[in-house]
């Protein structure tokens, strides 16, 4: 070791520089140089989540968002020349020349990206630089007198509503739906496969009677079917009537036309959603208020899930599968956690907060328009992605875990008590009045054996041979009801 300016060198640290001289080795790049963007990132979902970020940019990004509006502007021109009448500039346009117009959306780019942003640096409004955009590239083309119509009769709500819908209801169907059908088909399949499982059910934590593990994910298979179905059979809605939803500078520019028809064939036939027809200037908003209530509802039913699944996993009903290479805690070798589920959990509760939020505000808007939706509908697909992450994590958490069929069998078999419910429920049937009070006095805060159960019901001489054979055939293994008859039923 030597000494210099007091900090201790180890040799074995040393290199040779260019010139053979023994040196320290250059410390690393800053970081900002060597680490990658999405380590960087403020936030999970374009940084640790990234793969779930991704997936959502191409629906819910800026870029995204310019797009969509590029492609209304667009469509709105395309509409204008195939359905107008009355301008001598929409009739004199060459139709052949119409792919020519749709290219400017078809062919977007990040160069065309980058223009819109150049110019909206200059006009400081988001809606004016894509309008401004698309007259730039008319010129290119050489069709200066289409210019004066982009964006006419619009306001630039006009052109952001229907571009969040289509971004709203693309995303929907693309990606969240089918990672969602995806998770209800996991926890299916072991549910099928676990139909006759018996398990030792417990209500207020404690032994109850006993189901199986195959009815009791039937159970979530149900509910998440059904909150999907709902989300599904909500409507994206968007408008196209004006500065405060009466059609008033187009119906004063084009007196003879039905606008109101019109705007309900550009939104459903030319954008494909579907046509709200009385607005404000704003969108009601209360479509993607729907949505949020929805999908909040979805994970709360998969948080109910994810909680039950901890709760079997740490009474190890479910075993998990140990991955050699995986390290379950930093100072207790023995650790496999439930990671995924505890994952799943706290992204659900961040996308609830957000679809909350976006709940809340949106339906209120001052008079017939405020700002403050813009900034809260770019939060929108933050609220997705938390809620994919949560689905995509329980989904990796079932692949890694498997019935305990031991653990499961011996709970079951030390629950004789369990079996108070048929006994005291035979007895009614015959009239005995204090049948509860009967079983109550045996087995209430007890652990009864099976031979105490079976005494018990040998000493019922008020039961024909056939009920008493009954309840001493049954076991707490084979006392789950119809339970395996409700999975093949459902699913």
């Amino acid at each position: 070791m030597t000494r210099d300016n007091q900090t201790l060198v180890d040799t074995t640290m040393l290199r040779k520089d260019a010139t053979g001289n023994m040196r320290l080795p250059e410390p690393p790049k800053s970081t900002a140089e060597t680490v990658s963007a999405e380590h960087l990132a403020l936030g999970p979902l374009d940084g640790r989540y990234s793969q779930i970020g991704k997936k959502l940019a191409t629906y819910f990004s800026e870029y995204a968002l310019v797009k969509n509006r590029v492609k209304v502007e667009v469509h709105w021109l395309k509409f204008l020349l195939e359905n107008v009448e009355g301008s001598d500039i929409l009739d004199a346009f060459n139709m052949k020349r119409l792919p020519e117009i749709m290219a400017i959306y078809n062919e977007f780019s990040d160069t065309s990206y980058v223009r819109v942003k150049e110019i909206e640096a200059v006009t400081n409004h988001d809606v004016k630089s894509v309008e401004l955009f698309v007259a730039e590239k008319l010129k290119e083309m050489g069709l200066e007198s289409l210019v004066s119509f982009v964006h006419i009769g619009c306001t630039s709500e006009d052109i952001t509503n229907p571009s969040y819908s289509n971004m709203i209801a693309t995303a929907l169907k693309e990606v969240w739906i089918p990672v969602a059908e995806k998770l209800i088909e996991s926890i299916s399949e072991i549910a099928i496969e676990h139909a006759d499982t018996a398990m030792l059910a417990h209500t207020h934590g404690q032994p109850a009677t006993p189901t199986t593990v195959g009815k009791e994910l039937t159970v979530y298979v149900y509910r998440l079917r059904q909150s999907l179905e709902n989300i599904k059979s909500i409507k994206t809605r968007a408008k196209f009537n004006g500065a405060t939803g009466n059609y008033a500078a187009i119906s004063v520019a084009f007196p003879n036309e039905n606008w109101p028809v019109l705007s309900k064939v550009f939104i459903e036939d030319y954008l494909g959603l579907n046509f709200n027809p009385v607005t404000t200037q704003i969108e009601s908003h209360d479509y993607i208020c729907h949505i949020a209530d929805g999908i909040r509802h979805f994970n709360n039913v998969l948080l109910d899930f994810d909680l039950d699944m901890w709760l079997y996993i740490s009474m190890e009903y479910f075993k998990q599968i140990a991955v050699k290479t995986e390290v379950g805690s930093s100072t207790m070798p023995h650790k496999v956690n439930p990671i995924r589920f505890e994952n799943s959990e706290a992204n659900i509760d961040m996308s609830n907060a957000i679809f909350m939020a976006l709940s809340n505000k949106l339906p209120r808007s001052r008079m017939q328009r405020d700002l403050s939706d813009s900034s809260s509908q770019r939060n929108i697909g933050l609220a997705f992605g938390y809620s994919l992450q949560a689905i995509e994590q329980t989904i990796g958490g079932l692949k890694k875990v498997a019935v305990n069929d031991v653990k499961i069998s011996a709970d079951l078999d030390s629950k004789w008590e369990v079996l108070a419910e048929p006994i005291q429920t035979i007895l009614r049937k015959y009239g005995i009045p204090d049948a509860y009070n009967q079983l109550k006095e045996l087995t209430r805060g007890k652990s009864i054996s099976k031979e105490a159960i079976q005494a018990f019901i040998k000493s019922l001489d008020v039961l024909s041979n056939e009920d008493k054979a009954t309840l001493l055939e049954l076991t707490p293994s084979s006392y789950i009801g119809l339970a395996s008859k409700i999975v093949e039923d459902e699913l």
